[in-house]
């Protein structure tokens, strides 16, 4: 079974656009759940636009699936996660003001750094997961840092899909292989949505996790909450 995660930053950001609690992230995260989600993600960045680092420990309290927390490992980032202990943190290589993530881990350059992030991580008793593009060195550098699992950016796999679908997911399928191979647990995430995930799903092997906002949240202002999770994972049956 692959697994539906809502990542709910963009509810975050319209809130923050009026500066009170509406919506209210944490009774949304809640409904998400109760809608079907069966986890919840949030990428807290630097400038707080969206997700606040004071968010994380109330969100734990209530969250019953799975809480998965992105970002980068600066020091407040690290020292947050480790006091909220959510179930998984996914480590992504963003730059401060970068609007979006648009790349993995370069995890040959990298290897030491990841290393040691990964080990505080996991002594915590967290799982984790490094975002990771579809590259075979990569993957195989990744598991060397004793990550638990990666999460494939399927930025590439969207951009192609309507042009060549099977060319687009082959080198995702190579990569989950390999990871599978290595020990690694699959997730994936960018720019899924309900035209390219049912595809993806269909096709991609041993993918634990789908972490999906933007196209989700989108949806619903068209579809509402409550309907667009139900479509979401009817596209992972």
């Amino acid at each position: 079974m692959t697994r539906l995660s809502v990542n709910i930053n963009k509810v975050a950001l319209l809130r923050n656009s009026r500066g009170g609690n509406n919506p209210d992230l944490i009774q949304v995260a809640k409904d998400c759940e109760r809608f079907g989600a069966q986890g919840i993600t949030v990428h807290p960045r630097p400038d707080e636009r969206h997700v606040r680092y004071s968010d994380l420990a109330p969100l734990k309290a209530v969250v019953s699936t799975e809480f998965n927390v992105e970002g980068y490992p600066s020091q407040k980032f690290m020292d947050t996660v480790l006091e909220v202990k959510p179930h998984q943190v996914t480590l992504v290589p963003d730059k401060p003001q970068q609007l979006t993530s648009d790349h993995g881990w370069d995890t040959l350059d990298e290897a030491d750094f990841l290393r040691e992030i990964v080990g505080e991580l996991k002594r915590a008793g967290i799982r984790v997961s490094l975002f990771i593009d579809p590259a075979l060195s990569m993957i195989e550098a990744a598991a060397k840092t004793d990550a638990d699992r990666i999460e494939l950016y399927t930025e590439g796999y969207a951009a192609n899909y309507t042009q060549n679908a099977e060319k687009a997911l082959a080198p995702y399928i190579k990569a989950a292989e390999l990871a599978h191979e290595l020990g690694l647990g699959v997730n994936a995430g960018h720019d899924l949505n309900l035209e390219n995930l049912a595809y993806l799903k269909q096709h991609l092997p041993h993918v634990d996790e789908v972490s999906i906002g933007h196209a989700l949240i989108s949806d619903a202002l068209y579809f509402g909450l409550e309907n667009v999770i139900p479509m979401y994972l009817r596209k992972l049956e």
